[in-house]
Parts: structure tokens; C-alpha cells; sequence
């Protein structure tokens, strides 16, 4: 691995972020600009991919792409559910399924931008890969929620995290499905990166030039200073870390190395491209920080919003931003 691909401005903009967190600093970025940085960056990924996909059309590749896409989206929350169900509760395997089990925005756009840097291509089809895997987990977690509370005693309770008392069973915890599916599927951030990807795809090299000082100039900085938000962020959630199982810490480290590997196994089977290889691999590997806890905090109130959200912020997004990206590239050309 070489080690100039680590040294990457964003990336140490990260550290310094995590850093200025440690030492309990006054930095700060501001929620309304943090905000904005994240649907400037969607924006700008989903035109970056539409440009693209412009360029290439659709074919076998893209189909394959996607495809797998929706495969490790199924696939990977049920084997982490049915692992993480022998050490922790039912509720809790099934948050952290769905956590694992979706992808972070935020890891993707920073591998794009390393592909970018080692000049790797990659198809424009893979942001709309990240948007089809990100609802898929968070269904079968509540799924897997429903039958644990139809197997509870009808006169159960329990108190949530925020020391709400819910009565399980049956009859407590009710699923509002059509919410459920109109806030996995409707998300805002999902339809910014989608429609701009569409937007992209009609209006191909012509658009693309004419975007270009937005989409293109300007998004190395603005990454830099989102990860500035996000090392802050992570920081914030280490102490989190304290206390937890050594399974659980295991987990948070081991799982995103797995979840690559099968995304690379599944890959290599389909003939893909490198670019295309590494970024499935670290959608994999990924987990998700903001739409998965905002949905199963409502969806699944039995688990423990600070165990999927501690570690999926606290440990598993900084082992991913630092060193994952790099190795999931280097493992991704090996052979190709």
C-alpha cells in the first residue's frame, strides 16, 4: 500500500477534526453549514455519476454492478443478525444488522475522491448502487424486530433508552409501515443524489462542462471541510466506545474486513472493473451513521441507540476513512 495515498488532505483534515475533538477544543462547524456541505457533496456525486453513466450507457456491467449491489444489501444484515443475535438482544442485533447492513454516504463520496487522486475509473452507476443498498437493511431490521416482539408475552414491557416504558408483545411497539417505507424510500438525501444523477444522464457532456467548476473544482475542498465536521463528529462518540464488549468492539473492526471480502469475492465472480470492485467493497464495508439511527431510534425503540450509533461513528467510520479505503483499492486491482 503506498503511503501517499494516505497522506490525502481530506483525510488528514479528518484527523485534525478528531484531534481538536480529543483535546475538548471550541472548533465547531455549524449544523445549517454541515447540512449544506452534505447535500452539496450528494449533489455533486450525482452529477459526477450521471456525467458518466452518459458517457458509457447502460450494459452488462452496470446491470452486474447493481445487481450485487441489491445482493450484499440483503445479505449482509441477515449473516450480521444471526451473528451478533448470540451476544447481544434480539433488538440490538437487529439495530446493528441494519446499521451494518446500509452504507455511509460520507465513506463513499471519500472513495470516489481517492479513485479520483490514483486516477482508477470507476462507473458513474455506482452512486445509484449506494442509493439501492441503503433502504434494504433497515426493512429486514424492523422485520426481525416484529417477529422478536411477537414471540414476547402480550403483557411484557420494557423501558427504552430514553426511559420511555413501551409494553412489548403483539400489541406494543406498533410498525407504522407506510411511514416506515415513505421515510426509507423518500429520503431527501437519497432523492438529491438521485435526481441529480438523472439530471447528469440527460444532459451528458454538455451539462458536464457547464457544472464543471461545481461538481468538479470545487469538491476536494468541500470534502475537506465536511470530514473537518465528521472528525469532530467521531470524536464526540469515542467515549461511547467505553465499556463496550470486547465481541461488540471486535465486531465494529472485523465485520467491515468481512463484508469487503465478500463484496470482492461476489465482484471478481461477475468480472468487474477495479474502480467498480473497490467502491462495492467499501459500500460493504461501510455502515451507516445518519439514516439508519434516525429510522430504527423510531422503528425499533428496544435497542440502544448508543451502542449501533457509537460504533458505527466512534469506531468502524474511522477505521474505514483512514485505512480501509486504501486497502479495499489495493485488493480491488490485485489480480485485475
Amino acid at each position: 500500500m503506498n503511503l501517499q495515498n494516505l497522506v490525502d488532505p481530506a483525510i488528514l483534515f479528518f484527523v485534525v477534526g478528531v484531534l481538536a475533538g480529543l483535546v475538548r477544543s471550541n472548533l465547531e462547524i455549524p449544523p445549517p453549514i454541515s447540512r449544506f456541505l452534505s447535500m452539496y457533496l450528494l449533489m455533486a456525486l450525482g452529477l459526477k455519476g450521471g456525467f458518466a453513466l452518459a458517457a458509457s450507457g447502460l450494459n452488462t456491467q452496470v446491470v452486474a454492478g447493481l445487481g450485487l449491489a441489491v445482493v450484499l444489501a440483503v445479505v449482509v444484515p441477515l449473516i450480521g443478525y444471526a451473528l451478533l443475535r448470540r451476544f447481544v438482544s434480539g433488538f440490538d442485533a437487529a439495530a446493528l444488522a441494519a446499521t451494518y447492513g446500509s452504507v455511509s454516504a460520507v465513506t463513499f463520496i471519500t472513495a470516489t475522491g481517492h479513485l479520483d487522486k490514483i486516477g482508477l475509473p470507476y462507473g458513474g452507476h455506482m452512486a445509484a448502487a449506494m442509493a439501492l443498498m441503503e433502504s434494504p437493511a433497515i426493512v429486514l431490521a424492523v422485520l426481525m424486530a416484529n417477529r422478536l416482539r411477537r414471540q414476547q408475552p402480550a403483557s411484557a414491557s420494557f423501558v427504552t433508552p430514553d426511559g420511555a416504558a413501551v409494553l412489548a408483545g403483539p400489541g406494543g411497539a406498533h410498525t407504522d409501515w407506510r411511514k416506515l417505507l415513505h421515510e426509507s424510500f423518500t429520503d431527501g438525501s437519497q432523492l438529491l443524489l438521485i435526481g441529480a444523477m438523472v439530471v447528469g444522464l440527460l444532459t451528458g457532456e454538455a451539462g458536464r462542462e457547464a457544472m464543471q467548476p461545481f461538481s468538479g473544482d470545487l469538491f476536494k475542498g468541500m470534502l475537506a471541510f465536511f470530514l473537518l465536521d465528521m472528525g469532530l463528529m467521531a470524536a464526540r462518540n469515542l467515549p461511547g466506545l467505553r465499556g463496550r464488549s470486547p465481541v461488540l468492539l471486535a465486531y465494529g473492526v472485523m465485520a467491515p474486513l468481512l463484508h469487503a471480502a465478500l463484496a470482492w469475492g461476489l465482484s471478481r465472480a461477475a468480472g468487474l472493473p477495479a474502480g467498480d470492485t473497490a467502491l462495492l467493497m467499501t459500500l460493504a464495508a461501510s455502515a451507516s451513521y445518519i439514516a439508519v439511527p434516525a429510522v430504527v431510534r423510531y422503528a425499533i425503540p428496544e435497542a440502544n441507540p448508543s451502542l449501533y450509533f457509537g460504533l458505527s461513528l466512534g469506531l468502524t467510520f474511522p477505521l474505514n476513512l483512514m485505512l480501509g479505503i486504501p486497502l479495499y483499492t489495493q485488493l480491488a486491482q490485485w489480480g485485475a
